[in-house]
């Protein structure tokens, strides 16, 4: 199997924005162990993602700003829409998974900043797998 410089970049980024988004979701969800588990879940799956985006936004500018300065501004349109429909699919499956995951684990009982770990893991891994074979399959990367 051929590696690909970009896409391992990416997940390079995602690995980092992962063990923020989780560890602030945790902090979060322990923080609204009190509160009903649905609001619990919105609120930790929504710093979660915040996070992630925020982190991720600031990395990928700062691996691809030369790059996209070199090429041809058509070039990088086609890039970033390939790209923001691979992390569209990718998002609407992990705020799917993380979402039913977490609420799933805090109504069994499971302490609230396990299940924010466990379910950041669960949605992480589904959605750095999805992400990763969109942009293959798009040619992105």
């Amino acid at each position: 199997m051929k590696f690909n410089k970009q896409l391992l970049q990416i997940n390079r980024n995602f690995t980092i924005c992962f063990v923020a988004a989780a560890a602030m979701s945790a902090t979060v969800a322990h923080l609204l162990s009190d509160y009903e588990n649905y609001l619990n879940t919105t609120v930790t799956v929504t710093v979660g993602y915040v996070t992630f985006f925020g982190i991720f936004t600031i990395l990928f500018y700062i691996d691809n700003k030369i790059r996209y300065k070199n090429m041809e501004p058509s070039l990088v349109k086609k890039e970033i829409l390939k790209m923001v429909t691979s992390f569209g699919i990718g998002e609407v499956v992990y705020i799917a998974v993380r979402w039913v995951t977490l609420y799933a684990f805090l109504e069994v009982g499971m302490e609230s900043y396990l299940a924010s770990l466990i379910s950041s893991v669960i949605a992480a891994i589904v959605n750095m797998a999805i992400v990763s074979v969109t942009l293959r399959k798009t040619k992105t990367f």
